[in-house]
């Protein structure tokens, strides 16, 4: 083993306390947040040309990602400190900084507070184009949304309703997609709101699937919730999203005015990808008992990564070669 991950274990061993708080800040699940890039890579500008392409377009559009970012860090603190004691009796979860001592709730409270103090304020002013703020705060608005479903409603009330928590996670993949194309005044189609809304269904319902199976016995004391769920109700629930997905994105890919149509919907050369990535998913799901963090799912599956790469060149490729 290497010297770097020989003193990064040591500083994890002994609780350095920046270290705990990175770690409780889920730098790895950041990857979510990626979801803001999906408006801008579909949407073109008034020349017909692929949005992405511009500098301040995609600028405006990475800095929604790290506000994102910010937001969701925050989130993770505050779901780690009213779940401290159920994170207790977690097998995996024991092992996180707050539950486990390691890093203490006071600086928890406080790196939760100068970050949302920090992206919110900066999410009312990154699109204002210097007339009136409140008319040109849709992307605030969103933000803070979604702070509130996630980090107060979700944490305190949400997350004990059975199914309403599922759309809530959902939710939250949804409103960073709507919060990408609002940061670029870009019209949100009912393609992407469907297209995204089922995938995150998808995403949402592996996550309760997986922490039923880890949990088995132990559900009721680490979530209560997950009692009012049953395994072949899940995996029913699970089946029907995926098929709605992928209607979804195959009638997106022929219908949506912003896809090229001659000599044919070339975009359609992206389904099989999609189906496949999918499939993998799902694949992992039941196969490996996976699912529970979509994020190290993704980071650690290499032909999932690969899929979904593949993916993102052709549709790329397309977009910038085949006219509207």
């Amino acid at each position: 083993m290497s010297q770097p991950t020989d003193a990064y274990a040591l500083l994890v061993q002994r609780g350095f306390v920046p270290v705990e708080l990175l770690r409780t800040m889920r730098p790895k699940d950041w990857i979510k947040n990626s979801f803001v890039f999906a408006a801008a890579v579909f949407a073109r500008d008034a020349a017909g040309r692929p949005l992405f392409l511009d500098p301040t377009s995609f600028g405006m559009v990475f800095g929604a990602f790290v506000l994102f970012c910010m937001a969701a860090s925050a989130i993770y603190l505050v779901n780690d400190l009213v779940d401290i004691e159920k994170d207790r009796a977690h097998p995996k979860k024991r092992h996180r900084p707050l539950a486990s001592g390691r890093l203490p709730r006071s600086v928890a409270v406080i790196a939760a507070i100068v970050l949302l103090g920090s992206a919110l304020p900066l999410a009312f002013v990154i699109d204002w184009n210097g007339t009136s703020l409140l008319q040109n705060s849709d992307f605030g608005l969103a933000l803070l949304f979604y702070v509130v479903v996630q980090g107060l409603l979700y944490s305190f009330f949400l997350k004990n309703i059975v199914i309403a928590d599922i759309f809530t996670i959902a939710l939250g993949f949804v409103l960073r997609t709507v919060a990408g194309a609002l940061v670029l005044d870009i019209p949100i189609t009912h393609w992407l709101l469907i297209c995204m809304g089922m995938l995150a269904l998808f995403l949402g319902l592996s996550k309760r699937r997986a922490e039923m199976l880890l949990l088995q016995q132990n559900a009721t004391s680490h979530r209560r919730i997950l009692t009012e769920y049953t395994l072949p109700m899940v995996d029913q629930m699970i089946g029907i999203v995926i098929a709605a997905a992928i209607l979804a994105y195959t009638l997106f890919t022929t219908t949506a005015e912003t896809m090229p149509h001659e000599p044919f919907p070339l975009m359609l050369m992206t389904v099989p990808f999609v189906v496949f990535a999918i499939f993998r998913y799902l694949y992992l799901v039941h196969r490996y008992e996976e699912g529970g963090n979509p994020s190290e799912l993704l980071l650690k599956d290499a032909t999932l990564t690969g899929s979904i790469l593949l993916w993102g060149v052709i549709a790329v490729a397309v977009l910038l070669i085949a006219p509207v």
